[in-house]
This record gives structure tokens, sequence and C-alpha cells, in this order.
């Protein structure tokens, strides 16, 4: 964690450096979903840097692109520590498993304990939380509008539900396992390179933007506001390009050439 430009990252949120409290922990998760895209474009690209804090750093950091799960949890992780923050790294599985569809540990949270307090910090998921949520089974959060759920599963872990229209949906499951550096590493290379992983073919650019979040693929739009019904519809021609610029997916220009050469 020592690796971290601390100060460089602060910047990107706006944040300036406070002692550990609730509210200040608030004011970070909440500056990282806005000032960061989810995205799995390194991936597409082939050019995934890895997550190690220095390249963390020049990724995020130093140009202000967003990255997955592994990424953002691990660069969280590391500003709470310098913090002063007691943090705690998790692994999970996305998707239900009273359905049988889940997939291998392959998000990653992050926990912080605070006056006694558990709190689950969710940085890089698709339709990451706003602000930490008490962990607990049965607890509820409104995220800036958005209800979620935290509830204790049969196997011992937490599961985060978020009310969608149609009811409560299962978005992933957090487990109790210890997480050390090489099970992150583990984790992503799987994600990045195994040739069925989701992430190696569809593209899924996210932000929390400013009474909305916004989620893009190569042909799709979908706005989701607080209260409202959700907005989805296909893209039209030129369009993408002009998302990446307005969720400020941070590219360079090569980068988005050759991005949307592979979805034309």
């Amino acid at each position: 964690m020592d690796r971290l430009d601390l100060d460089g990252y602060l910047g990107r949120l706006g944040v300036a450096r406070q002692s550990p409290t609730r509210e200040v922990l608030d004011e970070l998760h909440e500056a990282h979903v806005r000032a960061f895209t989810f995205d799995n474009i390194d991936v597409l690209l082939d050019q995934h840097p890895g997550v190690g804090l220095e390249a963390l750093n020049e990724k995020f950091v130093e140009r202000g692109r967003g990255g997955y799960c592994f990424e953002h949890a691990t660069i969280f992780a590391a500003a709470l520590e310098r913090l002063g923050y007691d943090v705690r790294r998790h692994l999970g599985r996305v998707g239900d498993p009273a359905t049988g569809q889940v997939q291998g540990r392959t998000h990653m949270t992050v926990e912080v304990v605070l006056d006694g307090e558990r709190l689950l910090c969710d940085p890089g998921f698709g339709m990451s939380l706003v602000r930490p949520v008490p962990i607990g089974d049965g607890v509820e959060s409104d995220q800036r509008g958005w209800p979620y759920r935290v509830v204790r599963t049969p196997d011992g872990g937490w599961g985060v539900l978020r009310l969608r229209e149609q009811g409560w949906e299962h978005a992933h499951t957090v487990d109790e396992l210890p997480v050390l550096p090489v099970d992150v590493v583990m984790g992503h290379h799987f994600t990045s390179t195994f040739p069925t992983s989701h992430f190696r073919h569809g593209l899924m650019v996210t932000k929390h933007t400013p009474g909305q979040h916004v989620s893009v693929t190569a042909t799709t739009v979908t706005t989701r506001r607080p209260g409202k019904p959700t907005e989805h519809r296909e893209l039209e021609a030129g369009e993408l390009a002009t998302w990446l610029q307005t969720l400020d997916a941070g590219l360079t220009e090569d980068e988005a050439e050759r991005l949307l050469a592979r979805f034309s």
C-alpha cells in the first residue's frame, strides 16, 4: 500500500486528507465511483497492466482511467489503509446462489471496521454502491434513492441485493475467507484472459453521474434514475464514441480508435 500515490489519488477524487471517520469514508466512496468508470476496456484491447499499485497509479491516478473490481478494490483499500482505516479484503461470486447461476470468486470488495461496525465498500461493481452499507442480516441502505439490502447466505457469506422494478435482485455474494495478494492476481488473470470470460467479449462502461447511473455497451445505453423506470435503448451510429467522452473514460486517441474498430 506504500506504493500508492495517495495525494494524487485524493486529488483525482477532489477529497482532502482527513482523519478516518464514517463521514469521510462515505465521501471517499462516493467520490471514487463518480471519478472513475467501471469498464473492461483494457481487457478488450489486450493491454491490461495488472493489479499492482504501480500500474494502478499510472492508470487511475495519472490518467484518470477506470477498470473493474480487482483494480477499484485494490486502490481503494490501499488508500483507506494509508488513511488509517481498519481494512479487510473479500472475494465473492456474482449472481444469485439460489439459481445456481453464479461465477467463480471473480468479484472483489472491501470491508472497513469502524467504531465496532462492519461496513461493506463496493466501488468496483457494474452498478456500484454509492456509499458503504453496514454488514448485517437484513440491513437495508438507501443509496441516493436506490435501496440495497445485505443478507446472510447459507454458506456463511453475505449477499448484496438491489431493489429493482421487479423486486429484490441478488447482485453478488461475498465470503469471509482471507484474501492474499496472489488471490487477487489469480482472479484478475482468469477474468481478463479466460476465453469464455464475458469481460473478454462484450464492452461494459458504467458510471455514476449526477442523479443517474449510466451503462454503455457496444450497442446499447441504459440509464437508471432513483424512483423512475429504467431507460434502455439501442445506440445510434457513432454514438459510442460520444459516450466514451461523456463518461470520461480517459482513453488516448489510439485506444479509442482500436476500441471502436473492434465493435464497428
